[in-house]
């Protein structure tokens, strides 16, 4: 057989086809997924529980033979929305969520760098203890000093008594976030000409977003579910959600479909900034778990 002819016949033979086997699911596997289905599902029956009931009658609430299959209602909806005071609500908890966040923010990142990048060891333990000390207890002495000062009854003492929270959260969670970034990328911005703070801002500041985001959420719940300090130290026209959702329980009865109604609505913001912001949660709360 000539060369030209083999160099023919070898060019024609196909290659045999490749089958792509799928991995197969271990027994474990399987186990893990239905385990977590059934999780989710457990966890979910409260918020599905509350948005049905939400669009239900009081009458429908009250009897259990009504279940999922109902002709739903928006009348819940309409009445609690009908005097504003639900939208005032929520809109003076934005006021101090945000407003207690961004301070508590722009105080509390700048100190937890300087914790962990000079080993303050002692500012460190401070910062525990302040985040053991449970903030009702200083309830009485906050309400008897901003009384003699006047500042009962207004956004000032909600935004302060949160921050006093907000701050020690999200330095504690910042300082172990810190820690967990190279040090050299400073040590590189300071020996071309940077100072400290300027190493921080440009370095570790931006590297730092995913930590910073996802302490900063944490704050904004714990200011948006707090009932407490409101209840204490606000009046009617800087009430927030908590304390108007207080309202629907009455020692007669209680409305439970304006009750769920308006936690229904309360519930938006969280989760808004919860899906906008996974991104950057779930970097945050998984950073440092590879250090070292």
């Amino acid at each position: 057989m000539s060369a030209v002819a083999t160099r023919t016949h070898a060019a024609t033979v196909t290659p045999p086809p490749v089958v792509l086997r799928t991995p197969r699911r271990s027994p474990w596997g399987w186990l893990r997924g239905v385990a977590i289905t059934i999780v989710a599902l457990i966890f979910s029956l409260p918020i599905v529980w509350m948005i049905a009931a939400a669009l239900k009658t009081n009458v429908q609430v009250m009897d259990p033979s009504v279940g999922l299959f109902f002709s739903p209602t928006l009348e819940n909806f309409r009445n609690i929305l009908a005097d504003g005071e639900i939208a005032r609500s929520m809109g003076n908890s934005l006021i101090v969520g945000v407003v207690s966040t961004v301070l508590s923010a722009v105080i509390a990142v700048p100190a937890a760098w300087a914790v962990g990048r000079f080993s303050m060891q002692r500012t460190g333990s401070i910062v525990l203890v302040a985040r053991i000390v449970p903030a009702v207890s200083l309830l009485v002495p906050w309400y008897y000093l901003f009384a003699q000062i006047g500042l009962v009854g207004t956004y000032t003492v909600l935004i302060l008594s949160h921050m006093f929270v907000s701050v020690p959260l999200i330095l504690w969670i910042m300082i172990g976030f810190f820690e967990g970034l190279p040090v050299e990328l400073e040590e590189a911005a300071r020996t071309d000409g940077l100072t400290a703070f300027g190493a921080f801002w440009r370095i570790a500041l931006p590297l730092a977003a995913p930590g910073t985001a996802t302490a900063s959420v944490l704050a904004f719940i714990f200011s948006w579910n707090n009932f407490m300090f409101a209840l204490i130290l606000a009046d009617e026209d800087t009430k927030t959600m908590p304390v108007t959702l207080f309202n629907f329980i009455s020692y007669a009865s209680t409305d439970w479909g304006g009750l769920m109604a308006a936690a229904a609505l309360m519930t938006v913001p969280v989760v808004l900034a919860a899906v906008f912001g996974q991104k950057y949660l779930v970097a945050g709360l998984t950073a440092g778990a590879t250090k070292g």
